[in-house]
């Protein structure tokens, strides 16, 4: 008989998510919703991105049509914030993936 050599699978370079709850009302209930255990950091960070790009989406086409409406700043600033937030998410993760990469030789040095 012989032995088949199977690979540790790749380590987590940030390592899971711990569950967080969120989505508190202020009715006197626990929050709604939960951050489940457990999950690939690399992958929530991914998700973080595509709600931030959700956010920015939104926050730009609201921008569009604000024209002479009183406290339009705090639109505005709402829209840089969260390009700002998805910019350094999205950096993290390409980091992550460059030195994934370099890890397995395919990447270009530091």
């Amino acid at each position: 008989m012989t032995k088949k050599i199977v690979p540790d699978p790749p380590q987590s370079l940030l390592g899971k998510t711990a569950a967080t709850p969120f989505g508190s009302c202020g009715a006197g209930h626990p929050p709604l919703f939960s951050v489940r255990d457990g999950i690939e950091a690399e992958d929530a960070l991914v998700h973080v991105s595509l709600l931030l790009q959700g956010i920015y989406d939104t926050a730009q086409q609201a921008c569009e049509h604000i024209d002479g409406l009183p406290k339009k700043g705090l639109l505005w600033s709402t829209l840089h914030s969260a390009e700002m937030a998805k910019g350094l998410v999205d950096a993290v993760l390409d980091g992550l993936e460059s030195k994934a990469l370099r890890r397995k030789g395919l990447g270009k040095p530091v």
